[in-house]
């Protein structure tokens, strides 16, 4: 049956893409008529298959580590289509394969949500990954963060090369126990090499793991446990560069990125890079990584679409910023500040977005106060709204239909550049709506 599977989901492919279908599509079919494509296809590549997964980051973190290895001379396949479940994977590997089902990479980087990494790595045992965090995310659909956390160890558990862990989440950084707990006693080393990246001590208070957020004020914090080594610590951020600490030495490098949660991650695709790039380690020997050329592949990574994402609208700067719990919130107003901008905030409460709304009682949007915010549209816009009435932001006006409030919006403020707080699902369809007037990359 193998022989027509990849004809077969090429020849679906071409027809959903004719009719504007979900690009997941072709991968569904494939996963049913040939459910060993994905392990048959990607057991070829030499230098194996690495998984990107945790709450926040994995989109914008799975396309620096892409661009860093081919700034290495690696040929990388990804699943760029925005579907991070296994056939979203699948439909991906239809469009670069031939017609033998045969894939022209050296190297796999797949951004994974962290319940469909789960089946993916029980089919295809990575040789990496990377775990970025573990914060209080669609909860209706992953339950409590703990199983969220035993998600990203059964990612680690079937890695058979490297796992790249968040030193700052103790979730995360706890993840390297269970790993050490399945070593034999004999001292052989059966499990995967642990690499972690970290922050600098002054850095801290910017990341607040979930427990420290959900904290009371004035609670006794209890001791850190010693930090191991980390290979990637971010030493500063500034308004346009970063300094980052590696092999002893720490480098200055400008970046294109923005937002303090996207150089943070910086550190986590530069410690994954730097592992890919060196192969497999090999006892006693040192591995030869062009680190100054990683640097400048970072410094011309821009923002993936809708993270950060930059526009121009009437001559002016239009910021898509995506929000999807408290931390990410947070950070995205620290990162964005709201002086000189006309902001809007779009809340849906569709699937991908998650249905529990009430994280947004826990961001403080005091920052907010002194301009108000503009627009508010989305599913949710009214207890967004509500929201907002307790901290004492003025709002200018509401609209559940996110097309025309991103309309008054715009044509409100056409003097002043934009900003857009916008949940997955919203910030997809503003996209839709922007794509109408202005030039914004498609991702197919």
């Amino acid at each position: 049956m193998f022989y027509f599977s990849v004809p077969l989901g090429k020849l679906v492919r071409r027809v959903s893409r004719l009719r504007g279908g979900g690009s997941a599509l072709p991968g569904l079919v494939v996963e049913k008529i040939d459910p060993g494509f994905m392990r048959r296809t990607l057991s070829t590549l030499p230098h194996g298959v690495a998984v990107v997964s945790g709450t926040n980051g994995k989109t914008t973190t799975t396309k620096m580590v892409v661009e860093l290895l081919e700034s290495q001379g690696l040929k990388v396949f990804t699943n760029r289509t925005g579907s991070n479940f296994t056939r979203g994977v699948a439909a991906a590997l239809l469009g670069e394969v031939d017609w033998r089902g045969r894939l022209n990479a050296d190297v796999a980087v797949l951004e994974l949500d962290e319940a469909h990494a789960v089946h993916f790595v029980n089919q295809v045992p990575p040789r990496y990954c990377l775990l970025l965090n573990v914060l209080r995310d669609q909860l209706d659909r992953f339950g409590e963060i703990d199983k969220t956390a035993q998600l990203l160890q059964h990612i680690a558990s079937k890695t058979t090369g490297t796992v790249v862990l968040n030193r700052e989440d103790p979730r995360v950084a706890r993840i390297a126990e269970t790993l050490n707990a399945e070593t034999p006693k004999s001292g052989t080393h059966a499990g995967p090499d642990v690499l972690y990246f970290g922050l600098d001590d002054s850095l801290l208070s910017t990341f607040p793991n979930d427990d420290e957020m959900r904290a009371a004020p004035g609670s006794p914090v209890p001791p850190a446990p010693a930090k191991p080594h980390a290979d990637v610590v971010l030493r500063r951020v500034g308004a346009a560069d970063a300094d980052f600490e590696y092999d002893g030495v720490t480098a200055t490098t400008a970046m294109k990125l923005r937002g303090v949660y996207n150089i943070f991650n910086a550190a986590a695709a530069l410690t994954l890079a730097r592992a890919i790039a060196a192969g497999d380690p090999v006892p006693g020997k040192t591995a030869v990584v062009d680190n100054e050329g990683l640097l400048k592949a970072l410094a011309e990574v821009a923002p993936a679409f809708g993270r950060g994402e930059s526009l121009v609208v009437d001559g002016l700067p239009l910021d898509l910023i995506l929000v999807k719990n408290p931390s990410g919130f947070r950070l995205g107003l620290k990162s964005f500040p709201a002086a000189g901008y006309a902001t809007m905030i779009a809340i849906n409460d569709n699937y991908a977005d998650g249905r529990d709304m009430s994280w947004l009682w826990d961001v403080e949007f005091d920052t907010l106060r002194e301009a108000g915010v503009d627009q508010l549209s989305g599913s949710r816009a009214y207890d967004m709204a509500l929201r907002l009435q307790y901290d004492d932001v003025a709002i200018g006006a509401v609209n559940t239909e996110i097309a025309p409030a991103l309309a008054a919006f715009i044509s409100g403020a056409r003097d002043k550049p934009k900003r857009v707080f916008c949940t997955y699902t919203a910030m997809l369809a503003i996209r839709r709506e922007l794509s109408k007037i202005t030039t914004v990359e498609v991702v197919s």
